[in-house]
């Protein structure tokens, strides 16, 4: 599978994002996350077509607030390597790489955040991982519930949910 990195130097002096990169392996890719102070951990679940960086101000005060912030970035998103065949990316595969990234950072009674396309992600996740799951933060997200999409972004929708 060709595979592109976007070089570290790329995400040097972000505005507010001066936080320490945290990498897993899962399928052959490099994942990333940020994983920030300690506490009952938050995961933020990120929307298309952004990445952990839409955290960027929520993070410091979480972190204050005495909680563990984690905030992975999607294959294709952000930090996280970027297949490039198109037909790699689906539904079914980013749940299972958050699975597999969540297992290996050994999250429990963690607050799930989603957001937009974190939706279906992160709600699958917490569904599937109901004992790993506290609490559920919902903001601008719908969910996959066998209704029709609206007709706006219906050929995205249909591309995201179809391809296994």
């Amino acid at each position: 599978m060709e595979v592109f990195r976007t070089p570290d130097e790329r995400f040097s002096d972000l505005p507010g994002y001066d936080f320490a990169p945290n990498y897993v392996e899962v399928d052959g890719l490099r994942l990333h996350y940020l994983d920030e102070g300690e506490g009952d951990p938050i995961v933020c679940f990120h929307g298309e077509p952004t990445w952990s960086y839409l955290y960027r101000k929520m993070i410091p005060p979480l972190v204050e607030g005495g909680h563990r912030v984690i905030a992975p970035d999607y294959a294709g998103f952000g930090r996280s390597d970027k297949p490039t065949d198109r037909e790699w990316y689906t539904y079914d595969r980013h749940v299972e790489h958050m699975t597999r990234l969540l297992d290996q950072v050994d999250v429990r009674d963690s607050t799930v955040v989603v957001q937009d396309w974190g939706g279906p992600i992160g709600l699958r996740w917490a569904v599937e991982n109901s004992d790993r799951v506290q609490r559920l933060v919902i903001m601008n997200t719908g969910l996959f519930a066998g209704q029709p999409f609206g007709v706006r972004n219906r050929p995205l929708r249909r591309r995201f949910v179809t391809h296994q």
